[in-house]
């Protein structure tokens, strides 16, 4: 009872220490996002602003092109998002459901997408694009993120579908619906924590994309934030730390936001396949 007792003990301690060690860092940038220049040159880096201030978001959303990265990074994230959900749910449907001989087979192709590193693609995509007139454009962005998305994401798909009985779609086909309704009608609407899975998980990894960004992009007009950043890091990260914080801090909400308004179904999405039987 006590060995218990002890072992809970240490183990809330651990969790709390990694805890603090995950939030301290994003804590610490936002807090020093509201300081005034004179906090960070005349006195200790870690202690609290003397005077809380705006002055910095407004200077980055004013005097810089964070509204304009903003915009893009929200465009490249929706678009990539939507796409990868279309494609993976329709695809994990036929793999999972259709019950063709090579399903198996398509989906260790798709699988073997995971193992393909990013690096390895940046040299025939960036001549592909070059040759084809979209570098310098938010769909260079897209297209690739899809492609790199949609093995996890149809996999999770595929996992769920496993678990939603094929007496059900049988109903459904003798009532008069076709293919594409119960898809759309009954096995999409289900999947929702699927969804909402596969949208958290891949909008972190998009909304903070800097190799393909970095490397088929040099117009400022359509830099997203991860690479719109280093602008503010040139222009004022000798002077004016404060800027640069605030900048960081916009661009960090929003993926929190989402991550723990939706945390609950994600957990739901990743587990479905271990629970269910």
């Amino acid at each position: 009872m006590n060995y218990s007792r002890y072992s809970k003990a240490i183990l809330a301690v651990i969790s709390f220490a990694l805890l603090i060690i995950q939030v301290y860092p994003l804590v610490w940038v936002f807090i020093s996002s509201f300081k005034a220049p004179t906090d960070f040159s005349s006195s200790n880096p870690l202690s609290l602003p003397s005077k809380f201030t705006f002055e910095n978001y407004l200077s980055v959303w004013r005097k810089g092109n964070l509204g304009t990265y903003f915009s893009n990074s929200l465009i490249v994230a929706v678009t990539t998002i939507v796409l990868v959900i279309l494609f993976s749910a329709m695809a994990a449907f036929v793999i999972e459901k259709m019950r063709f001989k090579w399903a198996q087979s398509v989906l260790f192709l798709f699988l073997c997408g995971i193992m393909i590193p990013i690096q390895v693609v940046l040299i025939p995509l960036f001549i592909l694009y070059n040759k084809t007139g979209i570098i310098n454009t938010l769909t260079s962005l897209i297209l690739p993120q899809v492609g790199f998305a949609l093995p996890i994401s149809i996999y999770l798909f595929v996992s769920f579908y496993k678990y939603i009985s094929n007496e059900i779609m049988e109903a459904a086909v003798m009532d008069g619906c076709g293919i594409y309704q119960v898809f759309w009608r009954m096995i999409f609407p289900l999947s929702r924590n699927t969804i909402v899975t596969v949208v958290v998980m891949n909008l972190i990894f998009i909304w903070n994309e800097f190799i393909f960004a970095n490397t088929f992009i040099h117009d400022l007009s359509s830099r997203t934030i991860p690479v719109g950043l280093m602008d503010y890091i040139g222009q004022y990260g000798l002077t004016d730390w404060g800027a640069t914080y605030a900048a960081i801090s916009i661009t960090t909400i929003p993926t929190m936001l989402v991550y723990f308004i939706f945390n609950k179904s994600v957990i739901s999405g990743m587990t479905a396949g271990a629970t269910k039987g």
